[in-house]
């Protein structure tokens, strides 16, 4: 009998779920095998070869069954694989290839975004045409990059120019649960990064007309405050490049971002607009026939898509406008789809339309949330006044809260704890009085004194949210949960969601199924490692260096990483606020190592800092002298350099060098130490019981530079695994070519922190385990083997 069943519902789900499923379907399987595939043209280093023909084949060829066969929903089917995987193929063979990296070019294009401060523009840059500047280079097929322009003259979007502008791949830093970069840059489609370099920049066009742009400049001649200004311009134009960091800070911190962005709320609420104000018209041009009538639901669609123009037409507002369109197909109910079936059309169409939506969590957000609110007003009555309006309003958050809380933790690995309710009166709030002031405000821009009529209150409200938002902040900041956090927490909420959101639950049920669930949570402890395991974790922090040891009973950082001309530190993105260390031993006083104290100081607290003498840092630390040693159950901390009182050498000599012996397991941190300053440590390694056996770990010196990781450090230490921290393409060439096949005849596993990300070393009594962040497949010892060491030199 349940076997029957199970049959006709699969027998069912074509017509309760139409051909948008398949459809749907074929188009995110498309997306990704585009992305492992590349194009049938071939993509430079990647598999595009005899599988990718293969597999184009393979759906061409049923495509031509289908079309024999007269099937159109197959044929469809199939040309919805093909178009997103050759779309996401031609992103992929974009990429800048590596041999071309540090190489200029000029490149003739239009700047389509824009973001400036004081410092430099930055923008992206739509390639026409492209032209090597060095003898025997050919260019890339790369055709949307992104440049910073330092000292730029003032720039528009929209502008066509020629300039010299010397390339880069699109990766970023690579480190454990912190933000990706190089993804973000993938599913924003930018296939190069650069910047801009002396060579007789020219102006080839100017901007043209853009009724956005004009409203934008409209808009800084109104008088309302500069917060009332920007949120103006992110509300009802989609410039999100006006908020500055503070509102993004802030709207993070309250889970009120999707206010701010072009999306299914603005949207829908012009659909809306003009759908009511369509079907007025409609009923007293047609009065017998207006409810039957489409071109008012047609006319609400094309001022969805208008809207979008309006707002540049950026991914999330096209995602949006093409989900109100489908869904107000859906709601006229003549010939129109079912609920579902319209879920999964738009989620093809959006994918169809942009390939790279399955990587960017907008997409299942905004999809997750119109499922759950299918799944809650399914079968029920629709509402009917304000009062039936505000109810419905409240169940719909009480059942959305906790499973987008799920999913946003899951996607973004922060939370806010006062989302839900700050969301029940924000939504209504934008929704319903801000957005249609802003609006009111936009009709009367021709008469400035009619629009501040409109604005002042906009401005106001503006304001007070913010004051409020803040307060919230302040009252229950933003969470940001460890890892081991994240997956029961996420799980918990989930079900906590779905309890209330099926249907014929008792409510008693309902709740010994939350307070169970909040008592399973409670319960949870953050696991602890075992007596004697020792993690170290050399973090991608570009040419510097930092790096993480984490023991049962301490957490030390060495080093804080650098800090780079613009400012920026990357210790400042590594760990949420709020973290405790034991101890920051700041190796010396140069800014690839010390560039990071700032911001834990700012953020982090810090129980012990330690330093050479004579360092330059201004901090209250003890001196790191050889000989100093502490313990921690079978834990040993032990200081190799510089010797006591030893202030006259430089600064890289100076170098504090720990050794760190964990049961049979030791690890050396050199700094920038000289081979000279090596010569006189290394026999200490030598020493003691386990001086026969190698160094597990050892961080290279001064990032694989010629000047230290000399022979005699080498046959002392004569290490397992080398790992050298450094920049991609660093101008000093590090690390070096020579130290690198040193390294490798003395039989050491060779790491590089500029190729392979983070690498992260689990040592224990039981073994060593290696996992690289961008090499997650080699995390095992026994997987690296000579023929695929991750080290790469500069040429």
């Amino acid at each position: 009998m349940a076997a029957a069943n199970v049959r006709r519902l699969i027998e069912a789900l074509p017509g309760r779920l139409g051909w948008g499923m398949p459809l749907a379907m074929a188009a995110i399987g498309g997306s990704f095998l585009g992305s492992r595939l590349g194009s049938p043209v071939g993509y430079p280093g990647g598999d595009a070869s005899t599988l990718g023909w293969s597999v184009y084949g393979g759906a061409v060829l049923l495509l031509a069954i289908s079309a024999w066969r007269r099937s159109l929903w197959a044929g469809a089917v199939m040309l919805a694989l093909l178009a997103c995987a050759h779309g996401v193929g031609q992103q992929r063979e974009g990429v800048l290839p590596s041999a071309l990296a540090g190489h200029e070019f000029t490149l003739s294009g239009r700047i389509q975004t824009l973001d400036v401060d004081a410092r430099r523009a930055r923008f992206r840059f739509q390639i026409d045409d492209c032209r090597p500047r060095r003898a025997g280079d050919s260019c890339p097929d790369s055709r949307r990059v992104r440049l910073s322009w330092y000292g730029a003259p003032e720039l528009e979007r929209g502008e066509r120019w020629e300039l010299t502008a010397r390339l880069r791949q699109p990766i970023g830093f690579a480190n454990p649960e912190t933000f990706d970069y190089g993804a973000w840059l993938w599913r924003e489609g930018i296939q190069a990064l650069g910047y801009v370099r002396d060579g007789a920049p020219r102006r080839l066009s100017e901007a043209p007309f853009s009724l956005r742009q004009s409203a934008l400049a409209r808009l800084d001649a109104v008088d309302i405050s500069p917060l009332g200004k920007r949120w103006l311009s992110a509300l009802t134009l989609g410039a999100g490049d006006r908020l500055d960091d503070d509102d993004w800070q802030l709207l993070n911190a309250t889970g009120t971002t999707h206010l701010m962005v072009i999306s299914g709320l603005h949207i829908g609420l012009i659909a809306a607009l003009f759908l009511w104000l369509l079907r007025r018209l409609s009923r007293w041009l047609q009065p017998l026939a207006w409810r039957m009538t489409i071109w008012p639901w047609l006319g609400a669609g094309a001022a969805a898509f208008a809207y979008a123009g309006l707002a540049g037409f950026e991914p999330p507002a096209v995602r949006a406008s093409i989900m109100v369109a489908v869904g107000l197909w859906a709601a006229s109910g003549r010939h129109a789809p079912g609920w579902w079936q319209a879920w999964w059309l738009a989620l093809a169409l959006v994918v169809i339309c942009d390939p790279l939506a399955p990587w960017r969590p907008g997409l299942w957000l905004s999809f997750a949330a119109v499922a759950v609110l299918i799944l809650a007003w399914s079968g029920r009555p629709r509402p009917i006044g304000w009062r039936g309006g505000c109810i419905a309003l409240l169940r719909s958050q009480w059942l959305l809260a906790p499973i987008m809380a799920a999913a946003v933790l899951l996607a973004f690995g922060r939370l806010s704890p006062l989302a839900p309710v700050i969301n029940l009166f924000a939504v209504p709030l934008v929704g319903s009085v801000m957005v249609p002031l802003g609006f009111l405000g936009w009709l009367f821009a021709p008469w400035p004194t009619l629009a501040s009529w409109a604005w002042w209150p906009f401005d106001h409200l503006a304001n007070t949210l913010a004051f409020l938002l803040a307060g919230a902040s302040d009252l229950l900041p933003l969470w940001t949960p460890d890892s081991w956090w994240r997956w029961p927490v996420s799980l918990a909420l989930l079900l906590w969601g779905m309890i209330w959101l099926l249907p014929g639950v008792e409510r008693t049920t309902r709740l010994w199924g939350c307070l169970l669930l909040a008592l399973l949570v409670s319960l949870l402890h953050r696991p602890e490692l075992d007596e004697g395991q020792l993690i170290v974790t050399v973090y991608d922090v570009g040419q510097g260096q930092l790096v993480q040891l984490e023991t049962r009973d301490r957490r030390v950082l060495m080093d804080t990483g650098p800090r780079f001309a613009s400012g920026f530190m990357p210790a400042a993105l590594l760990w949420s606020p709020g973290q405790r260390f034991d101890d920051v031993i700041v190796t010396h006083s140069d800014t690839d190592h010390a560039g990071g104290i700032a911001a834990l100081r700012q953020d982090h607290r810090v129980e012990h800092w330690w330093a050479p003498r004579g360092n330059e840092l201004a901090l209250p630390s003890r001196p790191c002298e050889a000989g100093d040693e502490w313990h921690d159950g079978s834990v040993t901390w032990r200081f190799l350099s510089p010797p006591a009182g030893d202030v006259a050498a430089n600064r890289n000599d100076r170098s504090c060098v720990l050794l760190v012996t964990s049961g049979e397991r030791r690890v050396l941190i050199t700094g920038d130490a000289s081979a000279d300053r090596e010569r006189a440590f290394a026999g200490a390694l030598t020493q003691g019981p386990l001086g026969a056996r190698p160094v597990d770990v050892l961080v290279a010196g001064h990032h694989g530079s010629a000047t230290s990781s000399s022979r005699a450090l080498i046959a002392a230490a004569h290490p397992d695994d080398v790992i050298f921290s450094s920049g991609r393409g660093n101008p000093f060439g590090h690390p070096a070519p020579a130290v690198v096949q040193r390294f490798i005849d003395a039989g050491s596993r060779v790491w590089n922190t500029a190729y392979d990300g983070a690498v992260r070393i689990t040592l224990s009594s039981s073994g060593v385990v290696v996992h690289a962040q961008r090499h997650p497949g080699w995390s095992r010892r026994s997987a690296v083997d000579r023929e695929h060491v991750g080290v790469e030199s500069s040429p």
